[in-house]
C-alpha cells in the first residue's frame, strides 16, 4: 500500500461526506433562503376542564386558560400572534413577553397585564373531551400546538 492510498481514502470519505451534508440541507437552505428558527416560545400548561360547574360565569370562564412560555432570555414581540383552538375561535397578542416567562390567556374577561390576558368571551373555548391549541407567529407559521382528548 502506498503512502498515497490513505491520503485518497480520506479526501474520499470527506467528499462523500460533504454530499451527504449537501443533501441534507433543507431546500430554503439551498435556495439562499433561511428556513425559520426553532422558536423559544412554547405552548405551556393547558387547564381546558373549569374547575366546577361550566356556568358561563367570567369567574368559570376565566378558569380556563392556555400558558404561553418564553423559554430563551430575550424578549419576543408577540404583537400579531395568535392562539386558535380547533373551531376558529382565536385570540390575537398584543405584547412582548420577557425572557423566561410566562403569560396566561384566560377565555373570560379582565384587565390585561404582563402575566395575563383575557380572551374577552362569554362562552366556553377550549372543549373538554377533544381540542386542539395552536399558536401561531405574526407570518402566521405554527410555532407549537397541544392536543389532547379523543381526536388528537
Amino acid at each position: 500500500m502506498s503512502s498515497s492510498s490513505p491520503r485518497r481514502l480520506i479526501a474520499g470519505a470527506l467528499a462523500a461526506g460533504a454530499l451527504v451534508g449537501a443533501a441534507a440541507l433543507p431546500a430554503s437552505a439551498e435556495d439562499g433562503r433561511r428556513a425559520p428558527a426553532r422558536s423559544t416560545v412554547v405552548l405551556g400548561d393547558i387547564q381546558y376542564d373549569s374547575p366546577g360547574r361550566d356556568n358561563r360565569s367570567n369567574r368559570s370562564l376565566n378558569a380556563e386558560w392556555v400558558e404561553v412560555t418564553n423559554t430563551g432570555r430575550s424578549t419576543v414581540n408577540l404583537n400579531g400572534w395568535t392562539l386558535s383552538d380547533r373551531d376558529g375561535n382565536q385570540y390575537t397578542f398584543t405584547m412582548r413577553l420577557s425572557g423566561r416567562s410566562t403569560v396566561r390567556v384566560h377565555t373570560g374577561e379582565g384587565r390585561d397585564n404582563r402575566s395575563h390576558v383575557y380572551q374577552g368571551s362569554r362562552y366556553h373555548i377550549w372543549a373538554n373531551n377533544s381540542d386542539t391549541a395552536t399558536l401561531r407567529d405574526r407570518r402566521d407559521r405554527v410555532i407549537d400546538t397541544e392536543s389532547w382528548g379523543r381526536r388528537h
